[in-house]
């Protein structure tokens, strides 16, 4: 397999020869700032792109704001959600050398999953689903498998004690909350299903999947479900908004608790475990946006990218007013309703920490919004809108 040449990413020295207005991004940094400097936030990077290459690149406000330290650009933040689209690209990667189908069972692949069945919440009786859960429902959030952890393991996403195949073991023991492809409804579960047949089929344990497949392969050293020791220093303090300050978030296992930095964890945390850079976020999208290839390297096939970005989920309300979803990822259907700024089909994902992003094809730009904060999503918007109103053309 070719990977892409190492070498770090250029910030264009004229941005205006992307079509993107120079002046314009310089108010970016300079409005983050000032959330931090109201007590808002402690630190943020954003990044811009477009036509292949990065428009402006900054980082405002502290890695800590006890400290005082200055945040970098290049410090590595837990992306929670922003997980799940590259989940459903190692999904694709196997679909592609024919080792599953989207719309196999997924009993096909993991045989716990058989007989399976629905309950009825007006009488708590149980029926036979219609139709088995499949892999494309497990991708459009449409399984009827639960948002988080049931009882037994509900502490799985503090203490991370269980291995994929466990994890995998007790959804399967769970029943749906409505019928396969018939709702919407945000599921962590249905990931973490996703996962263990990726590992199941790619015969490695799932993020040494990730790793080999697309991470090397693009170059991007910054990335991990579980970080090394010696790049710890680079992951800014977590916090959580209270009463409109960030406070220390020591309440979280995975924000300043135990499991921060993912030390003894059994649980890949495929639901929202990735750590990365902005300029890493740059690689994998750009891969996107080009179709499936970066810097020479290909990781998806075209017919792959479209499916992934398509809404796959018709007028089904999803991702909130306006969006549909497609594999992975949340996709505008109907930008005045969703963000009128943006095109139809852009396609994007958050994260609970409230990290972002956007990938814009008909505009042929991105936006990478970071920040290692829960609660709260102004600072997000205005990022957004101050990017796109950026745009010449």
């Amino acid at each position: 397999m070719r990977f892409a040449a190492l070498f770090l990413l250029s910030i264009v020295t004229d941005p205006a020869k992307t079509g993107l207005d120079p002046a314009r991004l310089k108010q970016i940094p300079i409005r983050m700032k000032a959330f931090v400097d109201e007590g808002k936030a402690a630190g943020i990077v954003t990044l811009v792109a477009r036509h292949g290459q990065i428009a402006a690149l900054d980082a405002s406000g502290y890695t800590d704001i006890e400290t005082k330290q200055p945040l970098r650009t290049d410090a590595i933040f837990q992306l929670h959600s922003m997980t799940k689209p590259v989940v459903c690209m190692a999904a694709m990667l196997l679909a592609e050398e024919g080792k599953l189908g989207l719309n196999d069972a997924v009993e096909k692949h993991l045989p716990e999953f058989r007989g399976m069945s629905v309950l009825d919440k007006k009488d708590n009786s149980l029926h036979k689903p219609a139709r088995p859960i499949n892999i494309r429902d497990l991708m459009t959030h449409t399984s009827g498998l639960p948002l988080n952890p049931p009882a037994g393991i509900k502490e799985l996403h503090g203490a991370l004690h269980k291995t994929l195949a466990e994890v995998a073991l007790v959804y399967s023991q769970q029943p749906l909350e409505f019928e396969p492809g018939s709702k919407w409804q945000y599921s962590n579960a249905g990931i973490a299903v996703l996962a263990r047949i990726i590992e199941m089929r790619a015969g490695m344990p799932f993020e040494k999947y990730l790793h080999a497949r697309v991470f090397q392969p693009l170059g991007m050293n910054d990335t991990y479900i579980y970080p090394p020791k010696e790049k710890f220093h680079r992951m800014p303090t977590a916090y959580i908004l209270k009463d409109g300050k960030p406070l220390k978030y020591t309440s979280d296992p995975l924000g300043e608790g135990a499991m921060k930095f993912r030390v003894g964890a059994k649980y890949p945390l495929p639901e929202g475990g990735l750590y990365s850079t902005a300029s890493d976020l740059f690689i994998l999208y750009q891969m996107m946006l080009n179709k499936g290839t970066y810097n020479g390297v290909r990781i998806l096939s075209p017919a792959s990218v479209e499916t992934m970005t398509q809404v796959h989920t018709g007028q089904l309300p999803a991702s909130g007013a306006g969006m549909g979803h497609g594999l992975g990822w949340a996709v505008v259907r109907d930008a005045q309703a969703a963000w009128p700024l943006m095109s139809v089909g852009t396609y994007g994902h958050g994260g609970r920490y409230g990290t972002y992003c956007f990938i814009d094809p008909k505009k042929d730009m991105m936006g990478i919004f970071l920040i290692h904060r829960e609660g709260g999503s102004e600072e997000r918007i205005a990022f957004t809108e101050m990017a796109y109103a950026a745009a010449l053309d």
